[in-house]
Order: C-alpha cells, then structure tokens, then sequence
C-alpha cells in the first residue's frame, strides 16, 4: 500500500444503488483514485476481512458504510470498520435510517422467514426447510450468520461521525464532501449531516407554491400534474415539506413526489410524524359550522382512505430510525 488514506466501502442490507452513487463521480473517480488508497469494497475489490483484521486501528481514514444491519454478519463488520477508521460515514438511507429493508420491522423474524421460504408461490420447497445457522456436511460445518430480529441502523449499533443521506446519495454531494476531505476543509461537529442541506426539499423545489388546502388525494398513476405547482397542493402525497434538502429536487421536476429519501430536515426528530402534523393543517375538511364531530370525522376519514400505506408512505425510509420504530405482529 501506498502512504495515501484509505478509503473503504461496506455494503450491508442495501441494494446497491450507493455504490452505484460513487461510481457515477464518473471522471472524478480518477481524482478519488489519486488521492485514496481504495482498501476495501466487497462488490469491487477483493479484499478479505482477515486483510481488514490485520490493518492496524485507525488506518483507514473515511469508510463509507451502507446499509442497514439486519444480520450478525452486518453488525461484525461495523464495529470491525468503526474500530479500523478515523471516520466512519453512514453512507445513504439504509445506513443512516434504515430506509426500505426497515419495512420489515412491521413483522417478526419468524413470519418473515415463512414468507419468504413457506408461503411464497414462486419457491419449490417441499421440505419447508428454513434457513439455520449451522448444518453438518460430510466437508463440515457450514455456518450462516444469524438473522435480527428487527432491522437497526448503523448509529444503533455502533459510533457514527457523520451522515451523507439519500437513496442512494446525490453523486454532487458526494463529491463535495470528497473534496473538503482532500483540500483538508474542517468538516462539521460530530454526528452532523454532510453532503446536504439543513432546510426542506420545498426550499429548493422551483414548483409554484400557494396556500395549500388539499380537498382529496391522489395516486400518482392517477392523475397528470400541472407541471409548475406544487405537487402537494395537486393532492400528491409530495413529502419534500418534511424532507431534508440537497438533492436539488429532482423528483419533483421530474412530475414525482418527493419520496422522502433525504431524511427529516434540521431538528426534526421524526419524518413521518412531521409530515402527518403538516397534513393535519392544510386539509380541507369544508365548513364545519353546524356539522357535528361525526360529520367531520368521517369526512377527515374519507380524506385519508385514498392514502392506502401511511407507513409505507411516510416512514418508507425512516421506520427503524423514528420514534416508533416499528412494531412485531405477533
């Protein structure tokens, strides 16, 4: 190895799309390249865990971890890699809140696994046989890494520097926080959010804006919007309102609500509680004068039914890092 930094990458329980973010810096990975020594990245480089082992602590200067840890083999690797880095980076929404894989907290492990193994029409498994941590072989003893219970995000298991946010990360923001890494650019107190903004996605959205008095909802296959207003105020459930900017709103121009990738803004705890306050105000429920609680209740009602996942559709991203957290059926 040369004298540069390191840089490593881990991919956890994610689908890939991070990687994919670092890879469209395009020509500018050249740069990277000269100024990293790229150490370890399991679906680019083959570099084993025992080489990792092996490296004193501290030696590898930025790891880009994402992914949530929904596995024993996910939560290893991240505190082999805090204890290994100077600075450890939950990298995209998976590592930072669990994003899609944190769905499954909805859910226990047992029902899951029947699923996905038992109950799935598209598997051939007479046996109903389940995946198991170990199985004797006349070679030995195989082993698989056990399964959580319930999807953690990489702040839950282990000390976290920094967050770059999105699904997967912008490839500009990515490059922005490269480059003050280089150039030597005093980053940010701990635990801050780099490579984004600190105010909402409407800040940056060029989409007209009105008061808003949202009268039904729509799905977006739907309807087709009007291409300069807001999507929310066109009954689109657009969660830029509670969504961290910095992606340069590109959904929204685009004619597709913001999903919510980026995370709550700056000082919000909670992304879906956020938005479902902010609905709360600008509902349009008619005139309640001379209507009865029941009255209004079952128009509030008729509203909401046209939304057909509320988790779905404002913790799609955030479940495992909210306040709830997700719940087990039992």
């Amino acid at each position: 190895m040369s004298d540069k930094p390191k840089l490593a990458m881990y991919w956890a329980a994610s689908c890939g799309g991070c990687e994919v973010s670092l890879l469209n810096l395009h020509e500018k990975l050249l740069e990277v390249e000269a100024s990293f020594d790229f150490v370890f990245c399991p679906c680019l480089i083959d570099t084993k865990k025992s080489d990792i082992e092996a490296m004193p602590d501290k030696s590898i200067a930025i790891t880009l971890f994402n992914g949530a840890i929904r596995t024993e083999e996910n939560a290893e690797m991240a505190h082999l890699l805090r204890k290994k880095s100077q600075i450890l980076i939950a990298f995209g929404s998976c590592a930072s809140e669990g994003c899609v894989p944190g769905l499954a907290n909805l859910y226990s492990k047992q029902a899951i696994l029947k699923t996905v193994y038992l109950d799935n029409p598209t598997i051939d498994n007479p046996g109903n046989t389940v995946p198991v941590t170990s199985c004797d072989v006349p070679e030995g003893t195989l082993t698989l890494p056990a399964f959580f219970d319930r999807v953690q995000t990489l702040s839950q298991v282990t000390d976290v520097d920094y967050t770059i946010p999105g699904c997967p990360p912008e490839s500009h923001q990515v490059w922005a926080v490269v480059v003050s890494v280089v150039n030597g650019t005093k980053l940010p107190q701990l635990g801050s959010v780099i490579g984004a903004g600190c105010l909402s996605v409407c800040d940056e959205c060029p989409r007209v804006k009105e008061d808003k008095k949202i009268t039904s909802f729509h799905r977006t296959w739907e309807i087709i919007p009007e291409p300069e207003k807001c999507l929310l105020e066109q009954g689109l459930i657009c969660m830029g309102i509670a969504t961290r900017d910095g992606c340069g709103a590109p959904c929204p121009q685009a004619n597709m609500p913001c999903s919510g990738c980026y995370g709550p803004p700056e000082g919000v705890s909670d992304q879906g509680a956020k938005m479902v306050s902010a609905l709360g105000s600008i509902l349009d429920i008619g005139d309640s004068k001379g209507r009865s609680d029941e009255e209004i209740a079952a128009r509030l009602e008729s509203l909401l039914d046209a939304i057909p996942d509320y988790i779905g559709t404002f913790y799609m991203y955030s479940l495992p890092g909210s306040i709830i957290g997700g719940r087990v059926n039992k």
